[in-house]
């Protein structure tokens, strides 16, 4: 139902507007990252933040990380992460540091066409330019490995890239990572990773028919994940229902363990394997400061 719901609506916007005006609509603007150098070993923390890794790599296939992840089962059709190793052809080899800048926090391809937003560029919106660089550098330190990831396989309309123009007209813009002067630096630090590179809100916000996230319904949790899954609510009074407090939500993020002694299963599993395991103590202390919007990095 939520299937056939989507493509009416798409197909209205798109007979609504014409196809041929959105073909020619451009977006997004011209980084210039030229002069910028990259710390490497910073990019690749940023990358296990961002979940780059975790997206990229599919452990299942036997190729090597980040030349490609699981295909993603979503009401759209699949969506299958790409190669983003340095490779000329099969991934990343061939763009300039411009080119990576414009798709992280564009979302748009070096040929000017957007990208789905499976890819969670709207969260990396705030990146700056030397986040950008230092991601650049880890990425161009990767082996270039040739492997093809696959293509994705989308019903109609919604393989008519560019459509996605008009869908970013309404949902291209993350949630607020700037920080707030009346809160602490370890509260903001949370509040720029949650909201911005950890994209948290990803996965535990609830998506329209036309799969843009709520607004109202910002870490509300999600029942209509890809592949059927589902995200709980992550507010502060949602967190402390469930037994959380910001240490044991710091150490549930590097060791996966709840409060009842279970473990995070599925896609949050992932995360906390491939992504904030990886993570300082302070980042992860942050993190949950802010979740359960506690300005402190430790337990009152």
């Amino acid at each position: 139902m939520r299937r056939s719901l989507r493509i009416l609506f798409s197909l209205a916007v798109l007979v609504g507007l014409g196809n041929a005006s959105l073909a020619v609509w451009p977006i997004g603007e011209a980084p210039d990252l030229t002069e910028r150098n990259g710390d490497a070993r910073r990019g690749a923390y940023l990358a296990r933040a961002g979940g780059c890794i975790a997206c990229h790599s599919d452990p299942g296939s036997g190729h090597p990380a980040l030349t490609g992840g699981a295909p993603i089962e979503t009401g759209f059709g699949r969506f299958v992460p790409p190669n983003i190793a340095p490779h000329y052809t099969s991934g990343i080899g061939g763009w300039t540091i411009n080119d990576f800048a414009r798709a992280v926090r564009q979302g748009v391809a070096p040929d000017g066409t957007p990208y789905y937003p499976a890819f969670p560029y709207a969260f990396y919106g705030d990146l700056s330019d030397q986040d950008v660089a230092d991601l650049w550098a880890a990425f161009q330190g990767v082996p270039a490995q040739e492997s093809a990831a696959g293509e994705n396989d989308l019903t109609f309309p919604f393989n008519l890239r560019f459509g996605l123009k008009l869908w970013r007209a309404g949902f291209h813009n993350g949630p607020p990572t700037k920080p707030l002067a009346d809160q602490s630096e370890t509260w903001n630090r949370g509040r720029w990773l949650v909201n911005g590179l950890a994209h948290c809100g990803a996965c535990h916000t609830d998506r329209n028919l036309a799969g843009g996230r709520r607004p109202g319904q910002y870490l509300a949790g999600s029942d209509d994940l890809p592949g059927g899954g589902k995200a709980p609510p992550i507010r502060p009074d949602d967190l402390r229902k469930a037994g959380w407090t910001v240490s044991s939500l710091a150490f549930g993020l590097k060791s996966g363990v709840m409060p009842d002694g279970d473990t995070f299963g599925g896609g949050m599993g992932e995360v906390v394997r491939q992504g904030t395991s990886w993570l300082s103590q302070d980042d992860r202390e942050a993190m949950a400061a802010y979740l359960l919007d506690e300005d402190t990095a430790g337990d009152e």
